[in-house]
């Protein structure tokens, strides 16, 4: 039936013609950004999944390099306490020295004087040993957060820092140490090799610490890139299927826009009759 009111072809074809411009608009997108999920218009849950597992990847990120930089300050710690390690070992050889017979006072007031200095060499590593501009020992607790972004999801490993200087070396002290005499070059002997002890107990507590940061730093490294690939298989446009949605739906806006032409020129037709 021919109409002059309403051209219900032409109608139709612009319908037909917007709607695979939308599909063309949005394939376009898809293959220019490379996601399939550009607006929450395109899959409101799986947008809203996907924005989840970013906050993931984005908590276990940062939770990794939190975790990289208690390794490293545990790293400092462990090469401070290496060189009070050496210089008690230079402590031991020096009180061995003095508490020989064969040592005179005056050579004893010597080897005195070197062990006195290495007692405040020792303070000054404890004092100076520094990360991130804060200092490392002292009466502390050090606390490596770790999460994922949720509740269940969180941890902490906590080390307990200590004071540490000629009068603390983790419980041994040597502050009334002195190698004026032989007997009290023996004493100091006792605590010296006590000292080496106890430095050596803190330090394997440190280690085992930083192993459990490394162990952890795998776990996190390992659930990011699961949790990556899982939201990639949500927000991943499919490049092929993408592709060949271009080139249909590229067709039909040529085919509609010449539907569209040929059922305006239909119109056209009615003018005829009234000649």
């Amino acid at each position: 039936m021919l109409s002059i009111l309403n051209n219900i072809s032409s109608l139709e074809a612009e319908n037909s013609l917007n709607s695979t411009q939308q599909n063309l608009s949005a394939t376009l997108q898809a293959l220019s950004t490379g996601q399939r999920i550009n607006s929450g218009a395109d899959d409101p849950a799986g947008l809203a999944i996907a924005d989840g597992l970013e906050a993931n990847i984005t908590a276990l990120t940062q939770s990794v390099q939190n975790a990289s930089d208690g390794v490293g300050m545990l790293q400092v710690a462990d090469g401070a306490l290496s060189q009070i390690s050496t210089l008690l070992n230079q402590a031991v050889t020096v009180a061995t020295e003095s508490a020989s017979g064969t040592v005179s006072n005056s050579q004893r007031t010597a080897l005195d004087n070197e062990f006195q200095s290495i007692k405040d060499e020792i303070n000054t590593i404890g004092q100076s040993t520094t990360y991130n501009g804060q200092a490392i020992f002292g009466a502390s607790t050090l606390t490596i957060f770790m999460s994922d972004s949720s509740s269940a999801g969180t941890t902490s490993v906590t080390v307990a820092m200590v004071t540490v200087d000629a009068g603390n070396l983790n419980g041994a002290s040597l502050t009334a140490d002195a190698l004026t005499t032989a007997a009290a070059a023996q004493q100091a002997l006792t605590d010296i090799n006590s000292a080496i002890a106890d430095v050596a107990a803190l330090r394997g507590n440190l280690g085992a610490t930083q192993n459990q940061l490394q162990a952890a730093t795998n776990v996190m490294s390992s659930q990011i890139t699961n949790v990556q690939a899982a939201e990639s298989n949500i927000m991943d446009a499919d490049i092929g299927t993408e592709t060949a949605n271009l080139s249909k739906y590229t067709i039909l806006q040529q085919t509609g826009i010449a539907a569209l032409q040929q059922s305006n020129a239909m119109q056209q037709s009615v003018l005829k009759l009234l000649q």
